[in-house]
């Protein structure tokens, strides 16, 4: 803990000369543990996730999407994936439980 800063310091200056494609060859050949960041694309495509089924369908109004399942299921039940609800679906819902009536708000829209 002594050295943390200077370790911390030499780690960053080596690591800022590697692209992050020389950085995960290091770090693979050294058998550390890693992962990076990815974008939307490059999620939909990994090949691990792919082979694992972590993947399902939902339904938006646009028509179905392709969506990642959460990262913690249980063994035997199915993880909840309703579909994506339309803009304004669930507005009265949302309003009635902070105690609006539906019907003021209808009328109040009127005016």
């Amino acid at each position: 803990m002594a050295n943390r800063g200077a370790l911390e310091g030499e780690i960053e200056r080596i690591f800022a000369k590697l692209t992050g494609t020389e950085l995960e060859a290091r770090l693979t050949a050294g058998r550390i543990a890693h992962a990076r960041r990815r974008d939307l694309p490059e999620v939909l495509a990994h090949p691990q996730l792919t082979a694992r089924d972590r993947f399902a369908e939902v339904a938006t109004p646009a028509g179905p999407v392709r969506a990642t399942l959460p990262p913690i299921t249980v063994l035997g039940r199915a993880p909840r994936m309703d579909a994506v609800p339309a803009l304004g679906e669930h507005t009265d819902a949302v309003l009635a439980e902070f105690g609006f009536d539906a019907e003021t708000l209808r009328r109040q829209g009127e005016v």
